[in-house]
């Protein structure tokens, strides 16, 4: 984040003592006094301080809208936004950001378009894109993008070079499409082979080969000036249920947490990471609540704030998921999810009503003024790290086309085992 000091100046009228003495030099500046130098407001404090209660809750979410063009409505769209075009959305609803998924995907072009016309529509502070291109099986950009393999293919071959190497390639591509952030690396450690949801998108079952693979994927990003996001926390790598569809309950004491589950989050954070997504699991040895570490105040704000010393944003997973739908409404997951230490509230059900919700949660007082300009200062702060706060980036048509599936990354996924 650039610092802006306030400068003043050294210079002033040199005074005689009170029994004379030597003459003081001709001043050379005006006869009045200095006035003390106001502090300067820095870009994340400057945005913060302009935008209205409405435009902050806005900045806290990012849905995915179904358009292949800002100003084109698709079926989807009609349904839950009364015909409101992408841009429309993005404008009504103050959107922070957007998450892209294969139906937003036609060709290169077509997506530097939808991402430009996006960023255009976000009026009071440049979007954050995002998309899961973990590589492997989750890669929502696939029909665009080179073959890498998935994580657990580049984890076997024990080479973190080669993990920076993929990420930062992966970056890139997404970078030409206008994409600015990526659900990656996965940060899961996959000790039961009966994981429906993990699996081989880990880097393995090892603890300390993972940290060593996620370190150098995160540092892979940074290279591409792609913001990165270690997922899924506290560990979403001992499950045998789907959280897509379930409640998966980990059933780890607080020391196997430390040794198995913590150590990549702790690699993440200590390289840098942009954000950290939560798991909607419950893990009743760190928090006996009951409720999915996407709600918990103990495990979002306690152990991954508080203990891990985590500063950037903090994500919630998908929160159409059924396994942070069980207890709560649309509206109350998202207030709740605040409330725990979320800053960025990904994909709610329903839109108006999650909005809604946070937005008289705040102007009642139930989520004070505070707490959520310390989501947004979050927010503005990763925006502004990577360059995306007082200018929304431009992506280009033809510099995609000379990025995406390039010789140099086909040759780098041959390499990689892809």
């Amino acid at each position: 984040m650039i610092a802006l000091t306030a400068c003043g100046g050294e210079g002033g009228v040199a005074e005689a003592g009170p029994t004379g003495g030597k003459a003081a030099p001709p001043a050379q500046t005006t006869s009045a006094a200095p006035r003390p130098s106001e502090p300067r407001l820095n870009p994340v404090q400057r945005v913060l301080a302009k935008l209205s209660v409405e435009e902050k809750v806005g900045q806290l979410f990012m849905p995915v809208l179904y358009g292949t063009a800002a100003d084109t409505v698709s079926g989807e769209n009609q349904a839950r936004y009364a015909a409101q075009t992408p841009a429309k959305v993005i404008a009504k609803y103050h959107l922070g950001g957007v998450i892209l998924f294969p139906q937003n995907v036609r060709s290169a072009a077509q997506v530097v378009g939808l991402t430009n016309g996006m960023q255009r529509a976000a009026e009071e502070v440049p979007l954050l894109i995002g998309t899961d291109q973990e590589n492997g099986l989750v890669s929502r950009m696939s029909a665009l993008m080179t073959d890498f393999p998935g994580a657990a293919e580049i984890g076997a071959t024990k080479d973190t070079g080669l993990s920076r190497e993929v990420a930062k390639a992966t970056g890139e591509e997404l970078r030409s499409l206008g994409v600015n952030l990526d659900f990656a690396p996965v940060a899961d450690v996959n000790v039961n082979p009966r994981n429906p949801v993990i699996g081989r998108r880990a880097f393995g079952d090892d603890p300390q080969r993972v940290a060593k693979m996620v370190t150098a994927a995160v540092k892979g990003f940074g290279d591409a000036r792609i913001a990165a996001t270690a997922k899924h926390f506290p560990g979403h790598g001992d499950t045998s249920v789907d959280s897509h569809t379930g409640l998966p309950v980990i059933k780890h004491t607080k020391a196997e947490w430390e040794r198995i589950d913590a150590p990549p989050f702790k690699a993440a954070i200590d390289a840098g990471v942009d954000a950290v997504m939560s798991a909607h699991i419950v893990f009743p040895k760190l928090d006996s609540s009951g409720d999915p570490a996407t709600l918990s105040k103990t495990i979002l704000t306690g152990l991954l704030r508080e203990q891990l010393g985590f500063k950037g944003v903090i994500s919630t997973d998908a929160l159409n998921m059924g396994g942070v739908r069980k207890k709560y409404d649309d509206g109350e997951i998202s207030v709740r999810a605040v409330l725990a230490g979320a800053d960025l509230l990904l994909m709610p059900n329903d839109l108006p009503k999650a909005y809604g919700a946070v937005l008289a949660a705040v102007k009642s007082g139930r989520i004070s003024k505070a707490r959520l300009d310390q989501s947004i200062t979050r927010l503005l702060t990763l925006k502004q790290n990577r360059g995306l706060l007082t200018e929304a980036p431009v992506a280009s048509a033809q510099r995609a086309a000379e990025v995406l599936r390039s010789p140099e990354h086909r040759r780098l996924a041959a390499r990689a085992g892809g």
